[in-house]
């Protein structure tokens, strides 16, 4: 791993981290994987620019996901109300994020200068600002959100500028635009080289798809095609994002047109997936679908990528104790999820972008972290901490039967959770959603 050595973590850092070390007691190793997580993203992944905004590398992958970038900084959102340095790191995260949208709101990840690095040879309209161009639904909601939790958070509305404004309106566009993908969009993503998962079929459209209220999406948060279109919970992403933006309208910029049209296209997004999203599980009972194409076809599933349908409370729609989520849960935590292994090691969610039987530490820190069980909080805890084959650190997927067989050495986004989930273990009110 390549840390950069001369780096200075805020006091505000080392005072958490000595405060939770204290709280976890005899946990000496649970402790000390926190402090190399939460200093992981700090010393290794934030390169500010001299514009003012801050790139974030995702760890062994020199580019910035969009999504992975918002998740990487979050736990630091518990700290930026005292400490006006950590605030304007997030500030300066998110404007990086607006200007890779409104450079291009169908790219998923970017180059921190136009270098050319990534995938140019995908057939799709490539620039060299742009790694990789595989449009996800999340990509959008991350930043909002993160903007969204910084206001909540500091009370800052700075980075409400301008340029966010008309990113609102641009996402906006792209997610009308793609309630109607086969008639109104020209998105296409060719990748000719890899495997099928890699592109998407019909000359880059996609599979057909119905118009349903949802909002098409060509990759999961996992860069993995969708199979069918509409994409269940980054379409609820979307649903608890839109009512951000609401309320950024109406609140900082006075704008009651953003804010009617949020609401408008939040209202048929939620229809579309209570319309088409939700079956009727011989076993389980009502529960939502992982995709649909609104014709009839489904695919029941989870992926231990966010948003997933185990993280729905975490990212802010509905409550852990919601029926129709309560199903859900008990479906992909069983081994009717073909994503859902069991071995000597370790039970929990992988993904098809990882070998079989590897199980994400994302997935297990989510499972924890949308818990009402005390007792099962407790044991992903321990798993976690037995899983990190030795090296003080998560990983993206591991072997059920063995952890020293992983992928990724490097991954800011599982040490970014897994930080959190140890906050909120020790009682920190890590800011987050909650819908009402």
């Amino acid at each position: 791993m390549s840390e950069q050595k001369n780096k200075i973590i805020p006091l505000s850092v080392e005072r958490l981290i000595a405060d939770v070390t204290e709280k976890l007691g005899t946990r000496t190793k649970l402790a000390c994987m926190f402090g190399n997580c939460i200093r992981n993203t700090l010393t290794t992944t934030l390169r500010p620019q001299q514009d003012g905004t801050v790139f974030v590398i995702t760890g062994d992958i020199p580019a910035m996901w969009l999504r992975d970038s918002a998740a990487q900084v979050r736990p630091y959102l518990l700290l930026a109300n005292e400490d006006e340095a950590i605030s304007d790191l997030v500030k300066g995260v998110v404007q990086r994020q607006i200007r890779c949208i409104l450079h291009d709101p169908y790219a998923n990840a970017f180059n921190e200068s136009a270098n050319g690095s990534g995938h140019q040879d995908d057939r799709t309209e490539m620039t060299p600002w742009i790694w990789e161009r595989k449009y996800e639904i999340d990509s959008l909601c991350y930043p909002l959100q993160l903007a969204y939790l910084l206001w909540q958070k500091t009370g800052r509305t700075d980075h409400f500028d301008d340029e966010f404004r008309l990113a609102c309106l641009t996402i906006l566009d792209v997610w009308r635009t793609e309630q109607h993908h086969e008639a109104e969009s020209g998105y296409r993503f060719e990748r000719l080289h890899g495997p099928a998962s890699d592109t998407l079929p019909h000359a880059g459209r996609g599979n057909p798809a119905a118009v349903t209220g949802m909002t098409w999406s060509g990759f999961r948060p996992s860069d993995d095609a969708c199979e069918y279109g509409y994409l269940i919970p980054a379409n609820l992403f979307a649903v608890v994002v839109l009512d951000c933006m609401q309320r950024i309208a109406s609140d900082v910029y006075d704008d009651a047109e953003l804010s009617r049209s949020a609401a408008e296209l939040q209202a048929e997004i939620r229809g579309g997936v209570e319309r088409h999203g939700v079956v009727d599980h011989p076993e389980f009972g009502p529960m939502y679908a992982y995709e649909t194409d609104g014709n009839g076809n489904y695919n029941l599933m989870d992926d231990a990528n966010v948003p997933s349908l185990l993280s729905l409370p975490y990212f802010g729609y509905g409550r852990a104790d919601d029926e129709l989520y309560v199903n859900t849960r008990r479906f992909v935590l069983s081994e009717h999820n073909p994503y859902y292994y069991s071995g000597t090691a370790a039970q929990g969610i992988g993904s098809p972008h990882t070998p079989p039987r590897y199980i994400w530490h994302i997935s297990l820190a989510m499972q924890a972290l949308t818990s009402t069980d005390r007792e099962e909080r407790e044991r992903l805890l321990l798993l976690l901490e037995n899983t990190d084959a030795d090296t003080g650190f998560l990983h993206e997927g591991f072997h059920a039967d063995d952890p020293a067989q992983y992928t990724r050495e490097w991954f800011s986004w599982a040490n970014a959770l897994f930080s959190e989930l140890v906050l909120t273990y020790c009682g920190y009110d890590v800011p987050g959603m909650q819908m009402k």
